[in-house]
């Protein structure tokens, strides 16, 4: 268990709650994979998003973990949100989104993740992602170090450190030929737009949260986001990007923030930046 007082300053408590947190995005990702191989039955939320019941399933199991590990810390997740459980504000809250990139994982690509993030006062501290259909998994083990490893689902729950997981950085890019990003599901006209002011050289299309990490990892640039999206699809790709050296920012040029309550935790247009830009 990691105590409430010490996560909520996030003093020396990364590799820990990360070690914690290890078992329950493992478990989380089995789930996945178990209605991934087999398909599942779609259906239709309120704000016309799909889910199945791979999300709703993970979620569950993910909360539960939450309960145990950090009581009395409010969880804000997704499918929760749906159904109208949404707990009261507070300055130090966990961020889940159990099945990032469902629209992948109906249609057989393997870019979706499990997402949970810690924010502390608006800002996302603390992120965990795991993509168990890649066995790519990402998570910031101190407030300026992030790293990767490769673990698969049936591997026994362990600690970070047993998965021998290597650092990742944010590169430095050439301004003249950056890499980009973009979502796969949900081009729009006003990303393309942004993109237009850079030079950019390769433009590759990617799936849920691990855009952020791909920036993280020195193998991308810049990803910019217009169109909806909500707090707990970008806090844990947003704590990896930023442990690793790179940015989050509204297209404005103001910080990335969270815990927005009162808009029902949408999130603003974004773009993610590697190391030195723009």
């Amino acid at each position: 268990m990691v105590d409430a007082t010490r996560l909520a300053t996030l003093s020396h408590t990364h590799a820990s709650l990360a070690d914690a947190l290890l078992p329950v995005v493992l478990a989380a990702g089995r789930v996945q994979m178990s209605y991934y191989r087999t398909g599942v039955r779609i259906e239709t939320k309120a704000d016309t998003t799909p889910v199945t019941v791979a999300d709703e399933a993970s979620e569950r199991l993910i909360l539960e973990g939450l309960a145990r590990i950090a009581p009395g810390i409010p969880v804000v997740a997704e499918e929760a949100m749906a159904k109208g459980v949404r707990p009261a504000a507070a300055p130090v809250f966990f961020l889940v989104d159990p099945l990032d990139g469902t629209r992948e994982f109906i249609e057989g690509r393997g870019e979706f993740t499990v997402n949970i993030a810690l924010i502390e006062n608006g800002r996302a501290v603390f992120g965990i992602v795991y993509a168990p259909a890649i066995g790519d998994l990402y998570v910031t083990t101190g407030a300026q170090e992030a790293v990767h490893a490769v673990v698969a689902t049936e591997a026994a729950a362990t600690t970070m450190q047993a998965l021998g997981p290597r650092r990742i950085r944010a590169r430095r890019a050439d301004p003249q030929r950056l890499t980009a990003l973009v979502s796969r599901s949900h081009m729009t006209p006003e990303t393309t737009a942004y993109l237009a002011r850079y030079r950019i050289a390769e433009t590759r299309a990617a799936g849920s949260s691990l855009k952020f990490c791909l920036i993280a990892a020195g193998e991308a640039d810049v990803y910019p986001r217009a169109g909806r999206t909500n707090e707990w699809d970008t806090a844990a790709g947003q704590a990896v990007l930023e442990a690793a050296g790179g940015r989050v920012l509204m297209f404005d040029g103001a910080p990335m923030l969270y815990g927005k309550a009162d808009a029902q935790y949408r999130n603003p247009d974004y773009v993610a930046w590697g190391a030195g830009l723009p």
